[in-house]
């Protein structure tokens, strides 16, 4: 007999919630459906056989083997300390004036007013661009990586959290106002607690896209990072090496990202229930 929820979830609902047991069930099965799917086109000892090149779409067998020389001659746990070092840092330094000055855009059109125009056109800049500007304005060093990383990371962060402190509730403001809290108490004790939770979720969001960016951030005179081993491996043509250090940034995406999520259910418990 089919269980109830089981048979809810077939209805094919709009916007339907699905049990946890199926959600999980049904992304496990597009995750093993992608991996047979790479896997049937390039299964072959005889590389001549298999229905894509190697050097186009490597196997996930060259994939895995490739992580052994990848750690060994290409320092692979040094890069990822070094661009987790990276992406913290601009990530970091974006968080402390984007969400300042976006509180301050939220709660007073006067400052939106002065500063809007100037973030909308940062927004519009291509993020590549950033790339040879920042070089002009830094140099080479670890300063620049940093400093790409943390301007390109404003420019995203700073438009969400301006909407988050203009979403609150005006019911909030009149609140605090009929309570006699003064305009600073209504921004420290009213529109921040309220806005914080959608705050949370954009810096949890903009710390994956972080990992997006490393690869630009390290494209020029990086002597560490995964950006660099990813040059390296792609002028050597492996690019069985290019895909596995895609996989190590993507496994470090989610696993950050999950730990995101477990605290933001600690310190937000009602947005989770």
């Amino acid at each position: 007999m089919v269980p109830s929820s089981a048979k809810r979830s077939m209805n094919w609902e709009i916007r339907q919630g699905l049990p946890k047991a199926t959600s999980a069930a049904l992304g496990a099965a597009s995750v093993a459906l992608a991996l047979l799917l790479w896997l049937s086109v390039t299964w072959s000892a005889d590389v001549e056989q298999r229905w894509v090149s190697p050097l186009v779409l490597p196997s996930p067998g060259d994939v895995v083997h490739s992580f052994g020389p990848l750690h060994w001659t290409q320092g692979l746990t040094r890069g990822v300390v070094y661009s987790l070092a990276r992406v913290t840092a601009g990530f970091l330094l974006a968080a402390a004036v984007a969400i300042p000055l976006g509180v301050a855009m939220g709660a007073f059109t006067q400052v939106r007013a002065f500063v809007g125009p100037l973030s909308v056109i940062g927004g519009y800049v291509p993020i590549a661009a950033l790339v040879p500007l920042t070089i002009s304005w830094f140099g080479l060093g670890e300063s620049q990586k940093v400093a790409f990383l943390f301007i390109a990371s404003f420019f995203m962060l700073l438009p969400m959290v301006v909407k988050s402190i203009a979403d609150v509730d005006e019911v909030y403001l009149q609140t605090g106002y009929t309570l006699g809290a003064s305009r600073w108490q209504t921004i420290r004790h009213v529109l921040v607690p309220v806005a914080a939770g959608d705050i949370y979720d954009h810096l949890r969001t903009l710390y994956g896209v972080g990992w997006g960016y490393i690869i630009l951030a390290e494209l020029v005179a990086a002597e560490h990072g995964l950006g660099h081993i990813i040059q390296v491996s792609q002028r050597r043509g492996r690019i069985e090496e290019v895909f596995a250090i895609l996989l190590v940034i993507l496994a470090i995406a989610i696993a950050i990202d999950q730990l995101f999520r477990a605290v933001g259910e600690l310190l937000f418990p009602y947005r989770h229930r």
